[in-house]
């Protein structure tokens, strides 16, 4: 009889191997060193600021064409969707790791109870989505001018 190391690591290597094959998702194993780099679902990162006209969303997506991205609004939410793709393996290229995220992605947000969903506009430009929705006229403020009598 042999006797066997244990290794906690492996284990949970193993467990997370075994989750990702559940949920449908991909991991990346290097040989050498047995490392496990899941690939998870990716998202691009988002910020969303307010003026007094207007909401925007700005957000990252490097390395995705323009027409692989689409901006919808539909019932209260917008919906950024699209997908980044990875470059076909070339014979002779050998990749020593892969961490950056690769397929599709969606974000939705609600949209605020003053915003006019027909006046929504999209701007890509260097990897950057810039998403301003107009908020609607009744939701400015009027000033009102009280008389004294």
């Amino acid at each position: 009889m042999n006797l066997v190391k244990w290794d906690p690591f492996k284990e949970l290597e193993d467990v997370s191997e075994r989750l990702n094959r559940i949920f449908g998702r991909t991991a990346a194993i290097n040989e050498s060193s047995r490392e496990m780099l899941a690939v998870a679902d990716w998202m691009p990162s988002v910020d969303i600021s307010e003026t007094d006209t207007a909401y925007l969303i700005k957000g990252e997506i490097p390395g995705v064409k323009k027409e692989d991205v689409k901006v919808t609004i539909q019932d209260g939410m917008l919906t950024i969707q699209g997908e980044r793709k990875q470059e076909k393996e070339d014979k002779g290229k050998k990749f020593h790791r892969v961490e950056c995220c690769y397929g599709s992605f969606m974000r939705s947000f609600r949209v605020p109870d003053d915003a006019d969903e027909n006046s929504v506009k999209a701007e890509f430009k260097d990897g950057m989505l810039n998403v301003t929705l107009a908020k609607s006229e009744k939701a400015k403020p009027k000033q009102i001018n009280v008389s004294v009598l």
